[in-house]
């Protein structure tokens, strides 16, 4: 019998990543690493520059699947080699749609304008997403906005501040854990 894959989107900074949040993201793969069957689970991503490119590295090291959507503008680069990369041919925005709509979760790891579009595409899609914070990124400012970012309460955003606490909810999504969906509590399909 063959397994689905579950898929997992990462929206991560894109310029030079401090020091502190290039731990987490290790830490954070690690620990996923040890709590779900890599073989089993896809990352995605939209490029491979700044964090992504740490995400996908290591995620690669600990054996997951990994899905590089690239913007139009960066879809020439080199990959590394194991990772399936879908040139879209789209831009950086609609690149994102993508991104979110083909995740079960979304972990937003620090980023800026692009990665809080994505966290708001995630919410207006119905995406469960976590906010991983306290390292001083632009996408920190929607922890004010959680746990819903409007009145509709489409999709939970859990806030967290360490990267433990963000595998255990992705796990809880990806094994059916129970997402606020309009305001009710639902099992996610």
């Amino acid at each position: 019998m063959v397994k689905c894959l579950r898929y997992i989107g990462i929206a991560a900074y894109s310029g030079e990543p401090p020091a502190k949040l290039v731990e987490a993201a290790r830490e954070f793969i690690k620990l996923l690493s040890s709590r779900v069957n890599p073989k089993e689970v896809a990352v995605i991503v939209g490029g491979y520059w700044g964090l992504m490119r740490v995400i996908v590295d290591e995620a690669l090291t600990y054996g997951f699947n990994v899905l590089i959507i690239p913007p139009l503008e960066q879809e020439r680069i080199r990959f590394p080699e194991g990772a399936i990369v879908v040139r879209t041919g789209t831009s950086f925005r609609v690149r994102s749609v993508f991104l979110v709509r083909s995740s079960e979760v979304l972990v937003i790891m620090g980023g800026g304008a692009g990665s809080m579009q994505e966290a708001v595409t995630a919410y207006t899609e119905g995406v469960p997403t976590v906010l991983l914070t306290g390292f001083d990124m632009p996408s920190d400012k929607l922890a004010a906005l959680a746990p819903y970012l409007d009145e509709r309460r489409l999709a939970e955003v859990k806030v967290v501040r360490n990267p433990g606490e963000a595998v255990n909810y992705v796990v809880s999504i990806l094994s059916g854990g129970k997402v606020s969906v309009n305001g009710e509590l639902r099992t996610r399909d």
